[in-house]
């Protein structure tokens, strides 16, 4: 019997199309990998196990079967994304437990193209920071259980990365879907502004917030974007020579690259440089003040999140970051920030089409009750392990995270691809040479605690 647990989302939906397998029989084995994984990675807050069966039997049963993108396919979603019939909690004790309506146009575009959402994924609480507890539950990283699996969309990272799901809905407002794709081991592309509806919160976070997938390769992700951006699937294409720049310094000043980050990056540009790209060593003219306006932004973001919440229910560390939010909301609200960081950076990318960065400065913090510890420990482990993916939310430029060799310990390592404006297709372009040529194991050693292969890229 054909296992599809572990298999990719466009494997799946072809076998769905073609009657090799039926939604039903797909979601019921993720289900039980759910059961079976979810209790040490806690990547879900709701498991729909009885809904997504009878909405897998609905999938079946639909007279477009034969030409849905992810027929049958079993998707995760964000706990900040609305799904019909279920409360979206964003991670807090503060919000109220009410289904919601109506499926946020993400998700409503997701099912329409034959997907099928299992669940509700655990988040930080309003998806403040880059590591996921709380008190609905804590995402640890498939690859090493000691280890978060990063954040805000760390629920929805591990899941895909233990193989409980192919794929899963996420959102980036400061690196909250590279900073776990980078931990985890994912693909992953936070795109452009606008490229796909956003309304991930009370403004999204001054427009830096874009939703994306999470997912093992980077066919699944060229599919899964296509359909959240409603728009045709890219081909797979061989990019042209583009100029790439490889930068190893970290946009904010006082932190340092650590040694394996560093060595991933290098050895990325040296496989890019083979496949007849022009890459050399630059780095992006960074302001000193990038430190304070990224400060400024995310914790401003948060003041507007909480607005109208009970004080009272939110972690020490949530209040905190929104009452320093609510000294920055005017200057943040004239966007005079983000305007004078990008007319700084564009003549870099004038001289470059792409950006080689590693996705993060040093491995993930331990997974333990950061949601029970104070501000301060909260801010210096966050900035002090993803310093290079705030840039490009601020900005609103596209940029991926792609998994390229191994940690110390064996979990994965990986890197950042930014562009500029519309250049999506070119950064999957180049990812996907990165994979062809240097491919990586796409699930979890976890999975064979469960008697399963990992599938190899």
């Amino acid at each position: 019997m054909t296992s599809w647990a572990g298999r990719t989302a466009a494997e799946i939906a072809a076998a769905v199309r073609e009657k090799r397998a039926t939604p039903r029989a797909v979601v019921a084995e993720h289900l039980a990998r759910i059961e079976r994984l979810d209790g040490r990675v806690g990547a879900f807050r709701v498991v729909r196990a009885e809904a997504a069966l009878a909405e897998a039997d609905e999938v079946a049963a639909r007279a477009d079967l034969a030409g849905l993108p992810l027929a049958g396919v079993p998707v995760a979603v964000k706990d900040n994304l609305a799904v019909r019939g279920e409360s979206n909690r964003v991670g807090s004790a503060a919000t109220p437990d009410t289904p919601a309506a109506e499926d946020h146009v993400t998700v409503a575009r997701l099912r329409a193209a034959g997907a099928i959402v299992v669940g509700l994924t655990n988040v930080p609480e309003l998806c403040v920071f880059g590591t996921t507890e709380g008190v609905h539950g804590t995402a640890r990283n498939p690859w090493d259980l000691s280890r978060t699996a990063g954040g805000s969309s760390g629920g929805s990272a591990a899941a895909v990365a233990a193989g409980m799901v192919p794929i899963a809905l996420g959102n980036d407002g400061m690196g909250s879907l590279r900073i776990p794709a980078a931990n985890c081991g994912l693909v992953t592309i936070k795109p452009g502004h606008g490229v796909v509806p956003a309304g991930v919160s009370d403004g999204d976070w001054f427009g830096m917030s874009e939703n994306g997938p999470l997912a093992t390769t980077v066919e699944d992700v060229r599919l899964m974007l296509a359909v959240l951006a409603g728009t045709e699937e890219t081909p797979s294409a061989t990019p042209g020579s583009r100029r790439i720049a490889v930068s190893l310094r970290s946009p904010l000043t006082g932190i340092m690259i650590t040694k394996p980050y560093a060595d991933a990056a290098r050895e990325a540009a040296g496989v890019l440089m083979k496949a007849g790209h022009q890459v050399r060593r630059a780095d992006p003219p960074y302001p000193l003040s990038l430190s304070t306006t990224s400060l400024a932004h995310w914790t401003a973001g948060t003041a507007v999140d909480a607005q109208g919440l009970d004080p009272r229910l939110l972690a020490r560390r949530t209040r905190v970051h929104a009452a320093v939010g609510r000294r920055f909301l005017k200057g943040v609200r004239t966007g005079d920030g983000r305007d004078r960081l990008r007319r700084r950076l564009e003549p870099f990318f004038a001289e470059h089409d792409v950006l080689l960065t590693p996705a993060l400065a040093r491995r993930s913090p331990r997974s333990v009750a950061w949601h029970e510890r104070g501000w301060l420990p909260n801010l210096l482990a966050n900035t002090n392990y993803s310093p290079l993916t705030p840039p490009w939310n601020l900005t609103g430029w596209p940029a991926m995270a792609v998994p390229f060799g191994t940690l110390p310990s064996g979990a994965p390592c990986a890197v950042q691809l930014v562009g500029l404006p519309g250049t999506e297709a070119d950064l999957l372009a180049l990812a996907e040479q990165l994979e062809k040529l240097h491919p990586w194991q796409r699930t979890a050693p976890l999975a064979r605690d469960a008697d399963e292969p990992a599938a190899a890229g």
